[in-house]
């Protein structure tokens, strides 16, 4: 798998605005073909020119599908929005179809972009290593501290993991162990997600299950992958205080 850009020291100019920026990486994910979710991409430095040519800072919310033929690779969307600091549009709404349309193009998928004003609210739940065994009233547990490897630059990612469970009892110990297992292993945020919810599904026997992964930002964008049992997604997009 050839990147563009990731793990490139060399920054090609911004001059202006353009789709070339954007490179794409393949999913493997085909055995998840029976569940659901999607990946929330939050971009916190989107600049362009609004219709009195004055500059436009803003936040965005990036939806993928995760049954995507390919997902974004984060360094090109980070160029790709840098990209357009000197772009004018006369609605902000053109430049949000515009992305859409861009990333559309290049992951073979219905993509959603809008402006983020506000974060959901963050779910009630309880630390791992608080309970012993018996799942929370609420049914959502939290893993804080998540590490993971980058495969491409061997840097470290970092995050929360959140877990919605409908069984009664979980082993702590071995889900405990489970997480912890990823902290030197390379792989993407979405793959990390996905083997958890493979695993947790195969090995601890859950039927009802949705893993939220809330990783801390590079480069201005945080990714947060959502893989769930349920086609009615019980987490939104809310952000952790380490984000």
């Amino acid at each position: 798998m050839k990147i563009k850009y990731l793990g490139n020291q060399s920054t090609p100019k911004l001059d202006s605005y353009s789709p070339d920026f954007l490179d794409s990486i393949p999913r493997n994910n085909q055995h998840l073909d029976e569940f659901f979710g999607l990946d929330y991409w939050n971009a916190y430095e989107f600049s362009y020119l609004n219709s009195r040519n004055l500059p436009v800072i803003e936040a965005l919310e990036i939806k993928i599908s995760m049954h995507s033929a390919h997902t974004v690779e984060s360094k090109s969307l980070k160029l790709y929005l840098a990209s357009f600091y000197n772009k004018k549009f006369s609605k902000p709404a053109n430049a949000y179809k515009l992305i859409e349309k861009d990333l559309t193009k290049i992951l073979g998928s219905p993509v959603s972009v809008r402006k983020l004003n506000r974060f959901d609210d963050a779910p009630i739940s309880t630390l791992i290593s608080k309970f012993k065994n018996k799942v929370p009233q609420n049914k959502v547990m939290r893993f804080q501290g998540f590490r993971s490897i980058c495969p491409v630059t061997s840097q470290p990612d970092w995050g929360n993991v959140y877990i919605h469970s409908g069984s009664d009892s979980i082993d702590s110990r071995k889900l405990i162990k489970l997480l912890k297992s990823y902290r030197n292993k390379g792989d993407f945020h979405e793959a990390c997600i996905e083997s958890i919810f493979i695993s947790l599904r195969n090995n601890f026997k859950i039927d009802d299950l949705t893993v939220y992964g809330k990783f801390l930002r590079r480069g201005g964008i945080d990714i947060n992958p959502i893989r769930s049992t349920s086609k009615k997604l019980i987490f939104k997009n809310f952000r952790d205080f380490s984000q």
